[in-house]
């Protein structure tokens, strides 16, 4: 009955979705003659490619290394079967080297077949979520600066596959700055965009879900200080626009200051600005908007 039961225990952890240590490898859709003809493969995630420089206030040049860009602490190799199943998944995290032995570079083997590569590198310690080949999130975390690389790779038996992933920022980002100086009573400051997810398809770089979502974040700040909030998430499409509801909140979650700024533009792989005053009782909540990602343009809402 042990033995069985070991058994049983094995297989759970062998269908599981979620991605595991490169160290543990996830193989499905394989029978008994496919694991003597497994094909090694190797995947090296080559430079970031940023077409935009201003993204973060550290990003100045065009293209940055896995290993010295600050803002990617993971990174996930998946590999699916050409019928949606997961044949691979693994996560190497930054912070810890037991998950890698050159980060950035995985080694693995397959059976012969017909695959989708998916290779993402993302700002958090925890691995994100894939409920399936075309939805991935990042679970009850906020969203994440994410890059990603898909590719179809054809494995033959027993020839070595050597890949080289480049990949892409696909999420767009929300910065709100105070014009005026924070007071006492604001503990939080919370964003709603009308628009846009926490999840995304991998395959086209979009959200799965345009319904929008709400931000809280806790003010760190210090009295008397200005303010910057981000807010990281996905979008429907290259471009969308939408209404941004700005709120200041006290300790116990009532409203102290709100404002909607209307017909707001995001762009993939850029930063939207909004600034304006927040905590002063006798501003109007105009808002300034800028944008790294076209023509010089401000307007107030």
């Amino acid at each position: 009955m042990k033995v069985f039961l070991n058994f049983l225990a094995a297989m759970v952890l062998l269908t599981a979705t979620s991605c595991s240590n490169e160290s543990e490898l996830t193989i499905s859709n394989q029978n008994e003659d496919q694991q003597d003809s497994l094909t090694p493969v190797t995947v090296r995630v080559g430079d970031f490619s940023m077409s935009m420089e201003d993204f973060s206030d550290e990003t100045t040049r065009a293209v940055e290394s896995p290993e010295t860009y600050k803002n990617v602490k993971a990174l996930t190799l998946a590999f699916y079967n050409s019928d949606g199943t997961q044949a691979y998944c693994s996560t190497q995290l930054k912070a810890d080297n037991t998950t890698y032995t050159t980060f950035g570079s995985f080694s693995l083997t397959l059976p012969g077949g017909s695959y989708k590569m998916i290779v993402l590198g993302y700002n958090s310690e925890y691995p994100v979520v894939f409920n399936s080949m075309s939805d991935v999130s990042f679970g009850e975390d906020k969203s994440r600066e994410l890059f990603c690389y898909t590719q179809d790779v054809v494995v033959s038996v027993k020839t070595p596959v050597d890949l080289t992933a480049t990949l892409n920022r696909i999420v767009t980002k929300l910065n709100v700055s105070s014009s005026d100086k924070l007071t006492a009573d604001v503990k939080k400051i919370r964003i709603s965009l009308s628009k846009g997810g926490k999840s995304f398809n991998p395959l086209t770089g979009f959200a799965t879900s345009d319904a929008g979502l709400v931000s809280d974040v806790t003010v760190t700040a210090d009295v008397g200080k200005t303010t910057l909030c981000s807010v990281n998430f996905f979008i429907a499409g290259d471009e969308e626009t939408m209404n941004v509801t700005i709120e200041t909140l006290d300790a116990d979650d009532k409203v102290i200051f709100s404002k909607v700024a209307e017909n707001v533009p995001f762009k993939r792989n850029r930063v939207t600005i909004l600034k304006g005053a927040m905590y002063d009782g006798r501003a109007t909540g105009a808002f300034t908007l800028e944008t790294d990602w076209s023509t010089a343009y401000e307007g107030t809402f």
